[in-house]
């Protein structure tokens, strides 16, 4: 019986920090990289071509799950393992996957946990860990979802999902303006996304899930066991949470200028 095939698939803007030590981690045990550009300003072209000539550029960007659907249309190989740019598979990881495409069970997708590193410490708290995020499927099988931003893998009731041991390595902010520039676009998108649904928000809602953010990071979670990284992590997270829901307010509840 011949091995089923493997491909990697990531989308990327301006990774040329994380993309060769993501990239390396993959190197050699898989049979197709695909890299589906939004964009970019930095040399992260120049650093994908080293690893694959599937590279392609989309930056008409249609939200996050569009994206990894048409990023996915471009892949040949029997089973997609998604990466993102900033994550490192470590050799337990690996191993996991490299035994599952060799099973290849039928109508079987996979999971795994990320670790986060977050303003120098690994995450292992805050709800942070063991977040577990379905990424390797057969190609044919599934794919994600249209949602703009927190998009998912599709999963229905004949699959079986099944969970791989070992991490993968996040390296999910390089600094503070990192984070803030990053929620802001998952804030946009989120307010987007619920007005078009015909969603409002109003400010006492946005305090009210900030101060709720907060709580279950910090206390309910155990955020005060990941030290000053926790705290931190914590308020900014609310700070996120107050932002998405003061933005769909000004979208939907705030008059425009008048003439």
């Amino acid at each position: 019986m011949t091995k089923p095939t493997l491909a990697v698939a990531i989308i990327a803007k301006n990774e040329a920090l994380h993309l060769k030590a993501c990239l390396d981690t993959v190197k050699g045990w898989v049979d197709e990289i695909v890299v589906l550009d939004s964009g970019s300003t930095d040399n992260t072209e120049e650093i994908a071509r080293s690893f694959t000539d599937k590279f392609y550029v989309n930056d008409n960007w249609p939200g996050f799950g569009p994206q990894r659907q048409l990023a996915q249309s471009y892949v040949e190989s029997d089973y997609v393992l998604w990466l993102d740019a900033d994550e490192r598979v470590t050799p337990e990881l690996k191993e996991s996957i490299t035994a599952a495409i060799a099973k290849n069970q039928p109508n079987v997708i996979y999971q795994f946990s990320r670790l986060s590193w977050v303003f120098g410490r690994y995450i292992r708290h805050c709800g942070w860990y063991p977040d577990k995020v379905i990424r390797l499927y057969p190609t044919k099988l599934t794919q994600y979802n249209d949602a703009l931003v927190h998009e998912k893998v599709e999963v229905t009731s004949a699959m079986l999902v099944q969970t791989l041991k070992g991490d993968a390595i996040h390296y999910t902010y390089n600094d503070i303006h990192h984070y803030l520039v990053k929620s802001a676009g998952y804030a946009k998108a989120w307010a987007e996304q619920r007005e078009k649904k015909g969603k409002s928000s109003s400010i006492s809602q946005g305090m009210l899930h900030a101060l709720g953010c907060f709580l279950k990071m910090y206390v309910f979670k155990a955020g005060f066991l990941d030290g000053k990284q926790g705290f931190l992590l914590s308020v900014l997270s609310a700070h996120s949470t107050f932002v998405k829901y003061a933005d769909l307010w000004v979208r939907t509840s705030t008059d425009t200028p008048k003439d």
